[in-house]
């Protein structure tokens, strides 16, 4: 402002006070991505179907679900150095700064789209084994058991990649079908809304005496959460997909200025 001599000095509290009255915020950001996956519309178009209970044009059935699910690693039991101080009148919860690890869980979760139901498991290390125990957990009890299929959402861990994945599951669950979303695509994946609510309601702040009180906070909450949950709305479309990605690629396309 000074440089191009629209003022001869201005402070810092009137700069601020203008940038606030013309909504402009300079010291945010919000980061993105154009879609990196080659196949990226033909892998997430089935996904956003199954959410609107479509598979191959046709409409599923009663006795078919979808599942969505993935991990959450590395959450670490912190034990604070000093005790928290629970929130009082004018005053908000204090946490201590410095804190000892006590360590992590791998935690595997699978939300039942339509049923608002969700499942989970504390892990020490991620893998395939995990992941199977996490699977088997849903599929040995109903109504997956006896489903005509079970479709499972998952992205493109090394635990559930590939068509390698795809058969390891059919083999041992035969109505069950893998279903990948694209690449660098979490937001397609719902579980990641379930999991952003563990971040803010069980997670945040991290204080934990124990990896046991964070494994029994984790599954507690399971529990608490679907005594009220409702499957999430999900109004993004294939049709809004296919918009999306044309005009991305007009972006894409379009000569530099």
């Amino acid at each position: 402002m000074i440089s191009q001599g629209f003022v001869a000095e201005i402070s810092g509290a009137t700069l601020w006070r203008w940038l606030s009255s013309d909504a402009l915020r300079p010291w945010q950001h919000r980061s993105w991505v154009f879609p990196r996956d080659p196949d990226f519309a033909a892998k997430a178009g089935p996904v956003l179907d199954l959410y609107h209970r479509v598979w191959e044009g046709a409409a599923l059935g009663a006795d078919d679900f979808v599942i969505s699910a993935d991990e959450k690693t590395s959450i670490q039991a912190r034990r604070r150095k000093q005790p928290t101080l629970p929130a009082a009148a004018n005053r908000p919860t204090r946490v201590e700064h410095e804190y000892f690890r006590g360590g992590a869980w791998v935690y595997l979760a699978a939300w039942d789209v339509h049923r608002a139901k969700v499942f989970g498991r504390c892990e020490s290390k991620n893998g395939i084994a995990a992941v199977d125990r996490l699977v088997g957990e849903v599929m040995s009890q109903e109504p997956y058991k006896s489903a005509r299929r079970v479709f499972w959402i998952m992205d493109n861990c090394s635990a559930h990649r590939g068509q390698r994945a795809a058969d390891r599951f059919r083999t041992q669950w035969p109505n069950a079908i893998l279903i990948h979303t694209p690449t660098h695509a979490s937001w397609l994946n719902q579980v990641e809304i379930y999991f952003s609510i563990v971040q803010r309601k069980v997670l945040t702040p991290n204080d934990f005496s124990s990896l046991a009180d964070l494994e029994q906070r984790l599954l507690a909450f399971q529990v608490h959460y679907e005594r009220t949950a409702s499957p999430f709305k999900w109004t993004f479309t294939h049709s809004d997909l296919q918009a999306l990605l044309a005009k991305l690629n007009a972006k894409r396309l379009a000569p530099a200025a």
